[in-house]
């Protein structure tokens, strides 16, 4: 299988990678993010646009469309830190799933005593380390409250999150190519750190040979890179499922095949990894592969 990391050292540094995050100290003040919006220049075309709401009520939504649309670059400090109490503030409202007590599989699976299947949101689980589907620039989703992984997953860690994937971006000098992987520290998530992939996209839904292997190559870096910073868990979602257009079941394959082969490449590379699959369809893909293995 190709190589398909890069290099810690061309952009580690530079997100401060190996500095644990600490969040401001501090009460949550949703007032208070709502005028550093305001007072910031990278908002001021969709405040002018979009001004705050006279219902108070709205004002958490105004905020989250006001982020997911600003452009990397220039964050002011006063709305990063407004941001990490508020999203701090709602981490402690939420229902956290530790990955460490999710049960493992039984059966014919080769690595099943490593492995658990979750259907739930990957932005409550607790584990080192969690996989985005994202795009080929790397800076998550700007279409406000769009479902998709990416923008729930930079939604919950904050504008930090877009920040040192431009830093990244910027150094690379060219969209992601697919198949490869960069990580980033998770911020305001219950997950210690962000692997962010590119999937093939199948807008037909048939998968050439040349797509499945890219795939695999997403499934194999994630579990590499996590393995390469000593991190000894991660949860894996359905990359390239939805709407890129890979067949769900067809990925279901991939992704089960792709981690029994890391493992046996890798023997004591990592302790768990859970398939995040997010909806009874996904999940039950993933139970009757996992009984029907041979």
């Amino acid at each position: 299988m190709p190589e398909t990391r890069d290099p810690l050292v061309e952009y580690a540094g530079k997100i401060e990678l190996d500095t644990p995050f600490v969040p401001a100290p501090g009460p949550a003040d949703v007032a208070a993010v709502v005028r550093a919006i305001e007072d910031d220049a990278g908002s001021w075309s969709f405040v002018q646009h979009h001004p705050q709401p006279v219902d108070p009520q709205e004002h958490r939504n105004w905020i989250r469309a006001a982020l997911t649309v600003r452009l990397a670059g220039g964050l002011p400090q006063q709305l990063a830190d407004g941001m990490d109490r508020l999203l701090q503030a709602e981490l402690r409202g939420k229902d956290i799933t530790d990955a460490a007590f999710l049960p493992r599989l039984t059966g014919a699976y080769p690595v099943a005593d490593q492995v658990s299947i979750w259907n739930g949101d990957i932005v409550t689980l607790q584990i080192g380390a969690i996989a985005n589907a994202a795009n080929a620039q790397l800076l998550g989703c700007f279409q406000p409250f769009h479902a998709c992984i990416d923008n729930a997953i930079h939604s919950a860690a904050g504008p930090r999150l877009r920040e040192d994937c431009a830093r990244i971006m910027e150094l690379q000098g060219h969209d992601e190519p697919t198949g490869r992987v960069k990580i980033t520290r998770a911020y305001n998530l219950p997950s210690g750190y962000v692997l962010h992939t590119v999937g093939p996209i199948v807008p037909d839904q048939h998968p050439t040979a040349q797509q499945a292997q890219e795939l695999a190559n997403c499934y194999a870096a994630c579990l590499s890179l996590t393995a390469e910073m000593g991190i000894k868990s991660v949860a894996l979602c359905g990359i390239s499922t939805g709407v890129f257009g890979y067949p769900a079941d067809q990925a279901t394959e991939i992704a089960l095949r792709t981690v029994a082969n890391w493992f046996e490449q890798n023997p004591g590379g990592l302790d768990h990894v859970v398939f995040n699959t997010f909806g009874t369809a996904a999940t039950e893909l993933y139970q009757e592969a996992i009984r029907s293995w041979t």
